[in-house]
């Protein structure tokens, strides 16, 4: 086992691994760049090595300088983390030629599934049923309307070597075709530093569920079920699930099939994950691509199956077989996870950085938060505004809900905008309480979202809201919003007791407290 591993990432996902290391009693070394001095992870790591300014391509991305802090610290191995180098198949190399150890899959591997094309082919001659469209790069924007015409609108524009949402365009018909071509290719070339994109047929209303996969060096290579993550904003996903409300265990298992097929087919050795889309209407899945790294959402399979992913990315990384067979693995219960954004709900979820002036965690059985801040600590405009996970098991997804509802309602942040209320509205939703899910979903919650709202406008101009004659409604009704915007201002007070900002406080925060307060029998 290894005595010392360097991680080569920061936030959440860092203290996480350093956990996993302290519990396999092993060293850790903490990289952090001059915004990150007084980060969580550098406070908890047994030592940290400055390795450059704020911006990631002058510190995070540095590969050169992950490599001295590693040879100057003795560390034996790198865990990438998610995110920066951690699918950078020239960081793998680096590391092997440096005598480290990469704790990940080969840099073989990391190209084939890289490249969304290549994972294509891959797929088709591992037997993968795949979304009907091309396997090799568009040339032009005509030979892409004429691909278009082949296969039928609606299609998906999708960058070629990358993912996250970028490079990514919906196409409805052929007057769009050339601006969406345009627009992919030059997002693409910005995000991935490639400008090739390829086309596929967009799916009725997808799903968009992945299929937990791990294999060691011994051949050995099984799948830990799906994650449901279709609620997604921007393309990026925001609230998981394990497992998907579809909860069809023939579905598991065909999905399991063919994921394991696809990390075979790749010669693949430690966590990935195979994503596919799945038809709501046909319930007909279609391999997406695979992630050769460990997922942001990992811990809601951890938490339905009891395996310590991480742990079991550091083990099969020193040489041993995985612990677990596929006949070992059990689903029990039910996980969702909600990422916390240090983002405004209420201006198009833009950035909110800054001091975090209050944190109130919320804790109590079956709640899990995977953060990476604390009072005092800095949000920065430099990296991804994700703060923390918050995850929720329960023995159903009825249970697990309640239990999510109870754990948001806990959440406190000072100091900065985040999605906390945007969340406390979505576990209320009628078609999420219900698993009527899709990627389309939050562009109808915001609708209904709308529409209340401007009834609600309507009813109050109108005086309709008092005409009923039903006053204990009225004085019910009252009384709900007056205990929402207490507990919101509270919420807004930090640490050292100063006085909430006088402006009122957010509509998705009061939405979320009238909806909390609504739903316990007060009177």
């Amino acid at each position: 086992m290894f005595r010392k591993i360097l991680i080569a990432n920061r936030g959440e996902i860092a203290v996480r691994v350093l956990r996993a290391c302290r519990e396999l009693d092993i060293a850790t070394v903490a990289v952090y760049s001059e915004a990150d001095a007084a980060a969580l992870h550098v406070r908890l790591a047994d030592e940290a090595y400055l390795i450059g300014r704020a911006p990631s391509s002058e510190s995070y991305l540095r590969i050169e300088r992950i490599i001295e802090a590693a040879r100057a610290s003795g560390a034996e191995a790198v865990h990438p983390g998610y995110g920066f180098l951690a699918e950078n198949a020239e960081f793998a190399r680096a590391c092997s030629a440096a005598g480290l150890t990469f704790i990940g899959p080969s840099a073989e591997a990391m190209e084939l599934m890289g490249s969304k094309i290549n994972a294509r082919r891959a797929a088709i001659a591992a037997g993968a049923p795949v979304v009907p469209g091309t396997t090799e790069p568009l040339r032009s924007a005509e030979e892409a309307r004429e691909t278009a015409a082949r296969f039928g609108y609606p299609v998906m524009l999708k960058a070629a070597a990358g993912g996250g949402g970028k490079g990514m365009r919906l196409v409805a018909g052929a007057d769009e075709i050339a601006s969406a071509f345009e627009g992919a290719q030059s997002e693409a070339l910005a995000a991935f530093g490639d400008a090739a994109v390829y086309l596929e047929k967009a799916v009725e209303r997808p799903r968009h569920i992945e299929i937990q996969v791990f294999a060691d060096a011994e051949g050995h290579t099984v799948h830990l079920g799906e994650r449901e993550c279709s609620i997604q904003r921007r393309h990026q996903k925001v609230i998981e699930e394990c497992p998907s409300p579809i909860d069809d265990p023939d579905l598991r298992a065909r999905m399991g099939a063919s994921a394991v097929s696809v990390a075979r087919a790749a010669n693949y050795v430690g966590a990935g994950t195979v994503e596919f889309l799945v038809s709501d209407v046909t319930r007909e899945f279609y391999f997406l691509e695979m992630n050769t790294r460990l997922q942001v959402e990992h811990p809601v399979t951890e938490l339905v199956t009891g395996i310590d992913l991480v742990r079991e990315q550091i083990t099969v990384a020193a040489g041993h077989p995985l612990s677990f067979t596929q006949d070992d693995i059990e689903w029990r219960g039910h996980a969702i996870e909600c990422r916390v954004y240090a983002e405004d709900p209420d201006n198009n979820f833009l950035p909110s950085p800054g001091r975090i002036t209050h944190l109130r965690v919320p804790a109590g059985p079956n709640v899990r938060d995977d953060g990476g801040v604390y009072a005092g600590a800095e949000v920065s405009i430099y990296y991804d505004p994700m703060i923390s996970k918050l995850a929720a098991w329960g023995r159903t997804r009825g249970e697990a809900i309640a239990r999510m509802r109870r754990a948001l309602a806990e959440y406190t942040v000072g100091g900065i905008k985040t999605t906390l209320p945007f969340f406390r509205e979505v576990v209320r939703d009628e078609e999420f309480i219900e698993g009527r899910l899709d990627t389309g979903f939050i562009e109808r919650f915001n609708r209904r979202r709308a529409a209340a709202a401007a009834e609600t406008a309507r009813a109050a101009q109108t005086g309709e809201a008092g005409e009923t004659g039903d006053e204990a409604n009225t004085t019910r009704d009252i009384a709900i919003i007056t205990a929402a915007l207490a507990a919101a201002r509270e919420a807004q007070a930090d640490t050292n007791g100063e006085q909430p900002a006088a402006r009122p406080p957010s509509q998705w925060r009061v939405a979320g407290r009238v909806a909390q307060h609504r739903s316990r029998d007060l009177f």
